[in-house]
């Protein structure tokens, strides 16, 4: 029994690994383990008798809506063409310092995360954009690249994101699993809004990181960051560019006051927020002028196809919780991390060690459900935090569209950038963001309160 847990679990991986669709390899795998292991005699076929409940319970999760009406407000912000805006206008008012292309790049990355959370649309619209007129400025191409790289990813990490979303409803369910076995029948719950008020410091800790290092680049090495020539600069003192700058910025920061305003002060559920920003986005698309029906239909396609993804991966992902289950394999990863030296804090490193190398090889829908519903009862169960984890593997699961060789911000970027830019040039921009990352998470990790603090606050 034990055994063919960890036979599934490496198989599965093996198969997502070498390219076959998630959601299938996960039913699929999991159902040929399920019959064999039955007609040995080692599974019960009853757990399959509650699949259907669990795609019923997962269709009609009132949390998981705010997954299409997030990625909604996403794809309408990105035809409205705010990133160019925002890209165009913080470039002219950074731009008269060294590194200040790079600056802008990141804090409209921020922007961007803190309003749309889609990590591809972030990272093409930022590297169509920006990346040919950093190298025309002189920009040393690793960092170019990889400052689009990274601050198109932070919208996994800053709120409203929907790998928070996700990861709020498998947490949610996981610590229930915990409270139920240490014997507790009235569990306590986490919420999607307890992981958004908590990724809110670490995240803005992050960006931090990011501009200090664009900072000591410029500093130590001001040729591979230069500022903008001198003609330039005059646009930046021009009559009205106060104005623009506002008129840039204030869209933005209007939605995300709207989205992440309403959570925290208690005025709205995350999927609640979630459908303000998309009614949001509309409007401000419909201001701009940038919403044709052609359009609309795009947006709409888009968004159905991407949900689709997620909510058929979440089914599949049903499939392979209840034949792990039923083959033992919650006992098994139990025994395996209790015992562990160092006890909670040792097995939590273990965690996060194995999802950071498995991000090299899968991504984060896949972790998500297949990693997170395995170890998570265990860590819970064991003391841990639930809001202190989730923004752990969160941050952890960042550092995934980073990492070579399936990182898919790189792909994302290798797809826009000028031939001139080297497929190797681009994950060497990048490794210096991950290493920033890693010491993000180490961070949260030494200082818990890091991801504690404002969510106690902010509920009390």
């Amino acid at each position: 029994m034990e055994l063919a847990s960890i036979l599934l679990f490496v198989v599965i991986v093996a198969a997502l690994m070498a390219g076959y669709p998630v959601a299938f390899t996960l039913a699929g795998v999991s159902l040929l383990f399920a019959g064999v292991a039955y007609a040995l005699g080692y599974f019960d076929i009853v757990y399959l008798d509650t699949l259907p409940s669990r795609i019923f319970g997962t269709m009609s999760n009132e949390t998981l809506v705010a997954v299409p009406l997030f990625i909604f407000m996403g794809l309408t912000l990105e035809r409205a063409k705010i990133a160019e805006d925002l890209l165009e206008t913080l470039g002219l008012l950074f731009g008269g310092m060294r590194g200040g292309l790079a600056f802008a790049v990141i804090l409209v990355g921020t922007l961007l995360a803190a309003s749309t959370g889609i990590v591809g649309a972030t990272v093409v619209t930022m590297g169509l954009l920006c990346l040919p007129t950093m190298l025309r400025r002189g920009y040393d191409p690793g960092l170019a690249s990889g400052a689009v790289c990274a601050s198109g990813t932070l919208g996994q990490v800053i709120p409203p994101s929907i790998v928070l979303v996700l990861l709020g409803d498998v947490l949610s369910s996981a610590y229930s699993q915990a409270q139920l076995r240490l014997g507790s029948y009235s569990p306590q719950t986490v919420s999607v809004g307890d992981l958004f008020v908590g990724a809110l410091l670490p995240g803005l800790v992050l960006v931090l990181l990011y501009l200090l290092y664009v900072a000591g680049i410029a500093l130590f090495r001001p040729a591979a960051a230069p500022a903008l020539p001198q003609e330039e600069r005059r646009a930046a003192r021009s009559q009205g560019f106060a104005l623009r700058v506002l008129r840039a910025l204030v869209a933005p920061l209007v939605l995300i006051l709207a989205v992440l305003g309403s959570i925290m002060m208690g005025f709205a559920t995350p999927t609640e927020a979630a459908s303000v920003g998309a009614v949001g986005a509309l409007a401000l698309a419909v201001m701009r002028r940038q919403l044709t029906m052609q359009r609309l239909r795009e947006i709409m396609r888009g968004t159905v196809r991407m949900s689709s993804m997620v909510f058929l991966i979440l089914v599949g992902a049903s499939f392979f919780s209840l034949v792990f289950r039923g083959l033992g394999g919650d006992e098994v990863v139990h025994a395996l991390l209790s015992d562990l030296p160092g006890g909670a804090m040792g097995a939590l490193i273990v965690v996060m060690l194995l999802m950071f190398l498995l991000g090299f090889v899968i991504d984060f829908i896949e972790i998500t459900y297949i990693i997170v519903p395995v170890v998570g009862p265990v860590l819970l169960a064991m003391g841990v935090d639930p809001v202190w984890l989730g923004v752990m593997i969160a941050m952890n699961l960042q550092t995934s569209f980073l990492t070579p060789p399936f990182g898919f911000a790189l792909f994302y970027l290798r797809g826009v950038a000028p031939p001139e830019v080297a497929t190797g040039t681009i994950y060497r921009g990048a490794a210096p963001f991950v290493v920033l990352q890693l010491l993000a998470l180490i961070l949260i990790i030494a200082w818990p309160p890091l991801a504690t603090w404002l969510p106690g606050v902010v509920y009390d």
